[in-house]
């Protein structure tokens, strides 16, 4: 009995994912007046591989029911179970780690998985490289393949192979919501837009659409990347996007929610998965690159009223 529960113990121990307090946010800051997000919290986390599964490239999050689902860069899927108490992430455990799988139980021979998001009970996965959105179950298996909007089927309209579908996500509205991180090459690049299967909706702004997520039935909460290769200058944008509210040339109201810009003393890595956990409050995380000089960081934010 006592092996068994030392077996169990170490398990346990195995699956924790080793959290550390980290401060994003640069000593000058001022909650109340520089954005109008509030970072709540900050984590960096060291998380050891489960099932011989290693744990890198996070890409995108979805959220439910105090279970983090992770999707990374090379076809896995990850569950985590967290706790938030007192606006802080107090608890984060590993529990689960999938390879990504065709509906014949094969692994995929494309995957590059880079969005993530809840449609119903199953998740939508976008990926680059062969530009589409699948839906899958929670533990990994392929259910079908998503109609996405005429635009986005040719793999010629983009930018490169490696500047696809970086997000995705859904309401009942709108449905299934896309976005490649760069504009299309036939289309006027001082725009991004965010595709539906039918609809494309506009908004200005700079950098790379490496995340979506639903702020209410309307809004849309779109998380941009910005990386200086020759400086090493990093800037995160959020920035709100109404659908509901556009002009006749399908350009909608969007609005610069917080800029995290590294020339300005704050202490961020490559961001590119984001999802919701409560009333304005979401959580964004940042890709390693599976880099020794990168860092996964957890950041719990809320959006001011």
């Amino acid at each position: 009995m006592l092996k068994l529960i030392f077996i169990f113990t170490l398990l346990v121990l195995n699956a924790v994912a080793q959290i550390t307090a980290f401060d994003i946010r640069p000593f000058h800051y001022k909650s109340s007046t520089d954005n109008k997000i509030k970072v709540l919290d900050a984590k960096l986390l060291h998380i050891e591989a489960l099932n011989g599964v290693k744990v890198s490239e996070l890409s995108g999050l979805a959220y439910r029911n105090g279970v983090v689902y992770a999707v990374g860069d090379k076809g896995y899927l990850y569950t985590f179970s967290i706790d938030v108490k007192n606006s802080k992430i107090d608890k984060l455990i590993l529990t689960k780690a999938y390879r990504l799988q065709t509906k014949n139980g094969k692994k995929l021979d494309s995957y590059d998985s880079e969005g993530l998001d809840f449609m119903g009970d199953d998740l939508l996965i976008s990926f680059e490289r062969k530009h589409r959105v699948d839906l899958y179950t929670t533990d990994g298996i392929k259910i079908k393949s998503i109609k996405i909007n005429n635009k986005l089927k040719k793999l010629d309209n983009y930018k490169s192979e490696n500047k696809g579908l970086e997000s995705v996500t859904f309401n009942y509205l709108y449905g299934v919501v896309t976005a490649p991180e760069k504009p299309l090459i036939n289309v006027n690049k001082s725009y991004h837009r965010l595709y539906t299967k039918h609809d494309i909706y506009k908004f200005k702004a700079k950098g790379s659409v490496t995340g979506l997520e639903f702020i209410n039935d309307t809004k849309i909460l779109v998380l941009l990347r910005n990386f200086n290769y020759l400086t090493r200058r990093r800037k995160t944008s959020l920035v709100s996007v109404d659908l509901n509210d556009c002009d006749t040339h399908h350009v909608c109201k969007s609005e610069l929610l917080a800029l995290f810009d590294s020339s300005k003393g704050w202490h961020i890595d490559n961001f590119e998965g984001l999802t919701k956990i409560g009333k304005n409050k979401f959580l964004m995380i940042s890709d390693d690159n599976d880099s020794f000089f990168q860092k996964t960081l957890l950041v719990l934010f809320e959006i001011r009223n």
